[in-house]
């Protein structure tokens, strides 16, 4: 009814141009309308329906909204961005080309934690309805996804958040297909990430904020923050988000009432100490670090009352939007330019990381005193914090991480057409391929995985590898019509080797895209191969001073006929060449 009311007034308007006491009315209903479910109730969120149709009525009356379906989602329904534009510029080149900063806003990542959905929600409307907001836009367009999980957020119950404050319901935090999609950047098994993939590499944001809430220990912050790895960042990027920009935001947080402090990422308390988080790629910061855009994840306290954590992740959006509105903006958009342009040429890249311990920072924390007391379910000793018990001192902070594994970049990769679930992964993070335009014999680097080690159970629907060892060799193999190679020149490349080289650790290999290649498809019946083994090792003296060496170190080895044969096969042209020979070659030359 009020749909209807808002678009025949408007005709009306437009038509006569007159203040009537009908406009008057529209007012009247617009700003009725425009309040949230928050605002009526503070320990409220608002539904999928509610957020979606609330949108949707801010766009018909603000012409810098502009509200479009991007994708389909795991259950079916569309994926929405809400685009916030003074000029009503909805093109990425063409925005890019006025100089204009662009910020990407994920929500709902996890429906049972949507203090971004509200906030999102009342931080629009005031930059539309506040002159003074207004401005933030002169030199910046917002792109919001309004609720990422729409498959969890449909899923509303009081439950699931077991440790958190509110809001009276919630979304949960898997989608319809079992996933957290927190971990679903890299590998993209949702259709949500699908879809958030294309959206991101379309707009390719210069900061980017994943809005989340915490679990863990308790303090006096309403608001804690990841941000990107500054390490894994790297270069004058890095050092600026590490050494300036996260400053600034901790002091304009602090200068708001919204003191904040790093994640909380803890082996027991804070007290002892707290951990840069490593932000791997199946992570939202992860994903974008690889595309050289700074990325936070802001993680309002699960404890506060549900209207400050609101209220907090509010505050620290407008911060972001502030500076990037401001000439620190035009810094971070041109450093971005100019690590996307180095990475064309970089030779060498870090592919695994560990902390390091040797370059520690303190930190001002304000926390609660913990301590232990006797359980009443289980009459054991448990940890609490002592609110009554506030404190304020210096911990230790470890953020910085170094390089365990680095690894040259070959002239371009081939992948043969066969791995269509791979090359779409590539294709939709628009990497630039070619396809062979004939079948030719070509010398490459292969590897050859010597082992890994592959979780016992399901991770995100994935027995998920790690440790990886590989042999390299230099052979000549033969590819095909149609198989497509990666010339290494591209802006895309550290996205390119971080998923393709086998010993990284959110790689394709490393989720089981390849699984295939590790299991023998040839093998020996023990009484046909016994006298072909004699021949074998009469023909081959090394092989057999070889087995008598093993024999005389392996006891267990010595008492098997099996595993001696199998020694010998292994060692005899009857092995399979190609078993776990990893399906992705390096062209060096």
């Amino acid at each position: 009814m009020y749909r209807i009311f808002l678009l025949c007034s408007s005709i009306f308007f437009l038509a006569f141009g007159k203040t009537t006491s009908a406009q008057k009315k529209l007012k009247e209903i617009s700003q009725t309308i425009m309040k949230t479910p928050h605002e009526q109730n503070p320990n409220a969120t608002a539904t999928y329906e509610e957020t979606i149709n609330w949108y949707q009525q801010l766009a018909a009356s603000h012409k810098e909204l502009t509200m479009v379906e991007r994708g389909e989602t795991d259950v079916g329904k569309p994926l929405h961005l809400a685009i916030l534009s003074s000029d009503q510029d909805t093109n990425p080149t063409s925005i890019r080309n006025k100089g204009k900063r662009i910020l990407l806003v994920n929500n709902a990542i996890h429906p049972g934690e949507p203090c971004g959905v509200d906030a999102s929600m009342l931080l629009i409307r005031d930059l539309l309805s506040q002159p003074k907001k207004k401005k933030m836009l002169d030199n910046v367009v917002i792109v919001f996804i309004p609720i990422y999980n729409i498959g969890g957020a449909l899923y509303r119950n009081s439950h699931t958040r077991a440790n958190q404050n509110g809001p009276e319901s919630y979304g949960f935090r898997g989608n319809i297909r079992h996933l957290d999609l927190n971990r679903d950047f890299i590998k993209c098994d949702s259709r949500n990430a699908m879809a958030f993939s294309e959206i991101f590499q379309e707009w390719n944001p210069d900061v980017f904020i994943d809005n989340h809430t915490s679990n863990g220990a308790d303090y006096q912050y309403t608001m804690t923050m990841i941000a990107t790895q500054h390490n894994k960042l790297g270069g004058a990027l890095g050092k600026y988000l590490d050494t300036k920009m996260m400053p600034q935001f901790y002091k304009a947080m602090a200068k708001e009432d919204w003191e904040m402090c790093p994640y909380v990422y803890a082996k027991e308390t804070p007290d002892d100490g707290i951990m840069g988080f490593l932000d791997l790629p199946r992570y939202s910061t992860g994903y974008s670090t690889l595309f050289h855009t700074i990325g936070f994840v802001p993680e309002a306290h699960m404890l506060k009352p549900y209207k400050d954590r609101v209220a907090a992740t509010y505050k620290f959006m407008e911060v972001n939007i502030e500076l990037l509105n401001s000439e620190e903006g035009v810094a971070i958009q041109k450093m971005k330019q100019e690590a996307a342009e180095a990475s064309k040429t970089q030779q060498k890249f870090e592919i695994n990381w560990e902390l390091d311990p040797e370059q520690p920072s303190t930190f001002l924390f304000k926390g609660f005193e913990p301590g232990y007391k006797k359980s009443e379910v289980t009459g054991l000793d448990r940890l609490y914090y002592d609110r009554s018990k506030p404190y304020e001192k210096n911990i230790p902070v470890l953020n910085n991480y170094k390089a365990k594994t680095v690894v040259n970049k070959p002239a371009a990769y081939i992948i043969p057409q066969a791995w269509k679930e791979v090359i779409a992964r590539l294709e939709i993070n628009k990497v630039t391929m070619q396809q062979l335009q004939k079948d030719q014999v070509l010398e490459v680097e292969t590897y050859y995985v010597l082992s890994e080690e592959t979780s016992s159970k399901p991770y995100e629907g994935h027995y998920i590898h790690s440790n990886v060892q590989v042999d390299r060799r230099t052979e000549k193999v033969q590819f095909y019509k149609g198989d497509y190679k990666i010339i290494m020149n591209q802006t895309r490349n550290r996205y390119i080797v971080e998923t393709l080289e086998p010993e990284a650790p959110d790689s394709f290999f490393a989720w089981g895209f390849f699984d295939s290649i590790l299991q023998q498809k040839e093998h020996f019946s023990a009484y046909v191969f016994e006298d072909r083994a004699a021949e074998i090792l009469k023909e081959n003296p090394t092989l057999m001073r070889e087995l008598a060496k093993k024999r005389a170190t392996d006891k267990d080895f010595a008492e098997s006929g099996y595993e001696q044969l199998h020694f010998i096969y292994l060692n005899s042209p009857h092995y399979e060449q190609t078993h776990r020979r990893y399906p992705v070659y390096r062209l060096n030359n």
